[in-house]
């Protein structure tokens, strides 16, 4: 659902911004310390901000707020004083969220922000904003207006605003595909909002259907959608940059399994709840395509969504069953719930073959394991190229998107050897280290090329609200590609 909350820069003070646009808040940085800020709207105070702040004993951490009332003009106002850290991003980002969330209900806030990654306060702000809700309209509105003064002015601030603004709403998008309840998305659904991505943001794109994908070999897809009676589609968008030839060609891969019941190799009811989110990884992908042109990304770019629905019926694929990939590539079936690593291993094939690109990443809600390894804040990253670790890595770090790099355990390998086929699809007993089996999976299908894969099962989805986070899918993936490719991290 869009984003409600419009970011513009203001000029001239915090006092007179808000009586011009009538904001019922204002809103002033308080670094680590706390010191308090030469504030001129602290004029119209019977106390200082520092006795203020003494008495709330704030600390100016990144995300707390302490409130007072102020005049100003002719009406009162509330007055925050919000924690900004060391105003590093990942502060500002959090102070951003803190203060979206507290004025929900609100016309207008008008915001002091101190010298940093604009972008990132913009993002936090934005995102905190976020609300996915089907029946009734919540209690209080998200915040209608956030107008930021910073020292650099107006127009030194647009672009900044721009491009978090630009970020946030991708991250949304991601966010509503994820959210969307199953019965209503199914591999067509999520097609058709990829075609609609692509009209909107001038890229071009291929729908497969199910007799192409027979005919021209995907066999994963065809075996993990072949118990539901909504087919299985291979989405492929592409994007060309504007104005001269591209850096260089980056293909994005996304698991799109739009629901998982685990197919015969049936989950528990508790497993099924939040299967819906199980595309995360092909939302990502959707979602970082839409803001390629806008942010003015030199790379070419081709994002494949590996889209099926994995149910149980009589038409399913069984355990034992051997799998023709694209390719040629064979994998025994020794679990129908280890089914992303199935349709990926086409996608990945595909993208190896056919497109011939510089770079493939792939992005997927992919195994338990990788959550308990790291928890619900750190994506699992496996790369077999140092550089390309270290970029994604880095631009994880500066998106609020932390990956960390595991291990491609080569003595692992033997956990996916086939008796009657040349792999199959879960690492046999002895070996452990699931989250790094399936990575090897996925690894025999990108040929020589420099591959990274991010698993995202624990940060793809939150359970509380959590500073920039809000309950459901987080969008976890989006901003970590968007960074990486507008930054130049893959040179």
């Amino acid at each position: 659902m869009p984003i409600e909350t419009r970011v513009h820069a203001a000029g001239g003070t915090v006092s007179q911004t808000a009586v011009d646009i009538g904001a019922e808040v204002v809103a002033v940085p308080v670094g680590s310390g706390p010191a308090a800020p030469a504030a001129e709207v602290a004029r119209s105070l019977p106390f200082t901000l520092d006795e203020l702040l003494e008495l709330h004993r704030a600390k100016g951490e990144p995300g707390e707020i302490t409130a007072t009332q102020v005049r100003l003009g002719d009406r009162m106002r509330e007055l925050l004083l919000y924690g900004v850290g060391d105003a590093a991003p990942a502060d500002l980002r959090k102070a951003g969220a803190a203060l979206a969330r507290r004025g929900k209900g609100r016309a207008a806030l008008v915001a002091g922000v101190p010298a940093g990654d604009l972008a990132a306060f913009v993002e936090g702000a934005l995102l905190a904003a976020y609300e996915f809700k089907i029946g009734a309209a919540p209690a209080k509105k998200a915040l209608g207006t956030l107008a930021v003064l910073t020292e650099a002015g107006p127009g030194s601030d647009a672009p900044a605003i721009e491009r978090g603004t630009a970020r946030a709403h991708a991250a949304a998008l991601a966010r509503d595909l994820a959210n969307t309840p199953s019965r209503e998305k199914d591999p067509s659904w999520l097609a058709a909002q990829a075609e609609q991505v692509a009209a909107d943001a001038g890229l071009t794109v291929r729908v497969r259907g199910e007799k192409e994908l027979v005919d021209e070999g995907f066999g994963g897809l065809v075996a993990v959608g072949g118990g539901s009676s909504r087919p299985p589609r291979l989405i492929e968008l592409s994007y060309v940059p504007d104005g001269g030839p591209a850096e260089r060609h980056v293909v994005l891969v996304g698991k799109g399994i739009t629901f998982d019941s685990g197919g015969l190799s049936l989950k528990p009811n508790e497993g099924m709840k939040t299967m819906k989110t199980d595309m995360a990884g092909g939302a990502a992908v959707i979602a970082a395509m839409s803001a390629l042109r806008g942010l003015g990304v030199r790379a070419r770019v081709t994002g494949l969504v590996a889209a099926a629905e994995n149910m149980p019926s009589g038409s399913a694929m069984r355990p034992g069953d051997v799998i023709a990939h694209y390719g040629g590539t064979t994998s025994e079936v020794l679990n129908t719930d280890a089914e992303g690593r199935l349709v990926l291993a086409d996608a990945l094939a595909y993208a190896d073959a056919a497109l011939a690109p510089d770079v493939i990443v792939d992005v997927a809600t992919l195994t338990g394991a990788a959550k308990v390894a790291l928890g619900l804040r750190h994506a699992a990253l496996f790369a077999g190229d140092d550089a390309l670790a270290a970029a994604l890595t880095e631009a994880g770090t500066a998106a609020g998107e932390p990956v960390w790099r595991l291990p491609l355990v080569d003595d692992y390998r033997a956990a996916i050897d086939s008796d009657v086929a040349d792999i199959n699809n879960i690492g046999r007993g002895g070996y452990g280290g699931g989250s790094i089996t399936a990575a090897l999976f996925l690894r025999e299908f990108v040929g020589d090329r420099p591959w990274a894969h991010l698993d995202i099962a624990g940060p793809g989805r939150s359970t509380s609200d959590d500073a920039e986070l809000t309950r459901g899918a987080t969008g976890f993936g989006t901003r970590l590609l968007l960074t990486w490719l507008t930054t130049g991290l893959t040179a």
